[in-house]
């Protein structure tokens, strides 16, 4: 019988199995090999897969993924881990000019086939450049997909896909819930579709949208709601870049009402594409604007101050009842 695992957990059993699986599969970073990751994710790897396929990176991002892009275009699949977030930035310019590109600047003859894994997110009471989520920044560029999961599950079937797209895939991993619940994840060897939402919750009056850590309160939300007769559909948006909008349009078309939940800023983030392209495309079915909490647009702020600027369960029930008495 199949032990339940945590997410951190799973996201190790996903790069296990596809390396066991694919030859090219190769695991790289800062610490992934003898320390097993700064978050023990890769914990196991050398040890199975030797020094050739887990490599010890020195501390510098534009090296590791200068070096991804290079190993993608000639035939390997590198999974490539940024420690933090807040160091993804030396990163850019080979992700943004080159990863993101080369398909559409070698006309469909070389694909870059990459992963770059991230823990993101606040919650563990780390410095500013530890806890960001700057997920917009990616997810703005074309040729790129953001992808985060908000469960063991998801986090073992998406992380599959990603490593078996033919394309660069930024795989965000919300650090809070790495080890917060276990789930029965079976090594089936089978990915989830990219590129979809998940309705993780059926409801008439209104519609909640997020993704990632945030899905844990947007849930908490839903279930408190429910015993004052309020019905909440809850999706979990999956994949920032492209997003499954119909998905999210034929929620608000059948309740009327939303409100999107993320703990990046506020501004120019991705909840703010959804609510327009909600306003763009289903204007006549809204009975209340859109409605959104989110963090603040301000740094993060160190671990006495974090909990003010993360979302919070009250915050979303008090939103959502804001939007149901709009009139």
């Amino acid at each position: 019988m199949s032990n339940a695992i945590t997410m951190v957990e799973a996201v190790n059993l996903a790069l296990k199995s596809e390396m066991q699986r694919d030859d090219s599969v190769v695991v790289l970073g800062e610490d992934v090999g003898v320390n097993g990751g700064v978050f023990r994710a890769t914990v196991g790897l050398r040890e199975t897969f030797g020094i050739k396929r887990v490599l010890d990176t020195p501390l510098a991002e534009t090296m590791i993924a200068g070096l991804s892009v290079g190993m993608a275009a000639q035939g390997l699949k590198p999974v490539a881990e940024i420690q933090f977030m807040g160091f993804i930035f030396p990163t850019m310019e080979h992700i943004i000019c080159h990863a993101a590109r080369l398909r559409h600047r070698t006309r469909g003859r070389l694909h870059c086939p990459m992963v770059l894994r991230v823990p993101f997110g606040g919650g563990i009471h780390a410095p500013e450049h530890h806890s960001e989520s700057t997920e917009a920044l990616f997810a703005h560029i074309p040729g790129l997909r953001v992808v985060i999961p908000s469960s063991p599950k998801r986090a073992y079937g998406l992380l599959l896909a990603a490593i078996r797209n033919p394309d660069p895939v930024i795989f965000m991993e919300p650090k809070r819930i790495y080890r917060l619940n276990a789930q029965i994840v079976e090594d089936t060897g089978e990915a989830l579709p990219l590129d979809s939402c998940y309705t993780l919750r059926e409801g008439a009056d209104i519609t909640l949208v997020s993704w990632g850590a945030m899905i844990k309160e947007t849930l908490e939300a839903a279930d408190l709601l429910a015993e004052q007769s309020i019905s909440c559909e809850v999706i979990d948006v999956v994949t920032l870049n492209p997003i499954d909008h119909e998905t999210i349009l034929a929620s608000v078309a059948k309740t009327g009402r939303c409100v999107i939940i993320h703990e990046a800023p506020k501004s120019c983030a991705v909840g703010a594409e959804i609510s327009a392209t909600i306003a763009e495309r289903n204007l006549l079915s809204l009975q209340a604007p859109v409605s959104r909490v989110t963090g603040y647009d301000t740094v993060m702020p160190y671990y006495r101050m974090e909990n003010h600027y993360l979302p919070n369960t009250a915050d979303i029930v008090d939103a959502v009842k804001a939007t149901l008495e709009f009139s």
